[in-house]
């Protein structure tokens, strides 16, 4: 009898130290990044790659990584017409420096254009094991004064801004699958 009382209790104990696997499943959908994409000014409907162009974030030590595979200053480099970046998810806003050509010998073809973008910003549960999720509002009026778009432009160098208009093409930021942002130049 003590033998099937002994069995029965490493049993019941063996039986109460499982539990279900906790593990995000990659395909689940996290915070999602602001999508930027690129035209030519004169073209509208035209996409137009941009040439080195190096995202740095506004106190931050580094520039945004495009290229994990490259070495130097080629690993913050973009040659696309599209960018994805992260936005800051303790505060309501994120302030960017885009610079073009970015590493030209020549410094007259450098050049940067400061954006900040307001927004809102509202914590989803996920799951257990993949935990929160942070989803955004392009937001003109939000911390600051009222603007006529989500975001103020700053010309951060003496040579004008390289970016002749920007366009907000979708306010909520909930997927990666659409084109946030619109910038033309």
């Amino acid at each position: 009898m003590r033998k099937i009382i002994s069995i029965l209790l490493l049993f019941t104990f063996g039986l109460s130290s499982c539990e279900k696997d906790d593990i995000c499943d990659p395909a689940t959908p996290t915070t999602p990044r602001l999508v930027i994409k690129f035209f030519n000014a004169d073209s509208p409907s035209t996409p137009k790659n941009v040439t080195n162009l190096k995202i740095t974030g506004k106190d931050m030590p580094e520039a945004i990584i495009f290229n994990e595979t490259a070495t130097g200053e080629a690993k913050y480099l973009t040659n696309g017409s599209s960018v994805s970046i992260p936005l800051r998810t303790n505060e309501n806003f994120s302030t960017f420096t885009f610079t073009l050509d970015s590493g030209n010998e020549n410094a007259a073809a450098v050049n940067s254009d400061e954006v900040r973008f307001n927004y809102t910003h509202q914590d989803l549960y996920v799951s257990r094991a993949c935990g929160f999720k942070t989803i955004f509002a392009l937001d003109p009026l939000s911390d600051g004064p009222p603007v006529s778009s989500p975001f103020i432009k700053v010309d951060s160098d003496s040579k004008g801004f390289w970016m002749k208009q920007i366009y907000v093409n979708e306010y909520n930021i909930e997927t990666e699958n659409e084109t946030h942002i619109e910038v033309y130049f």
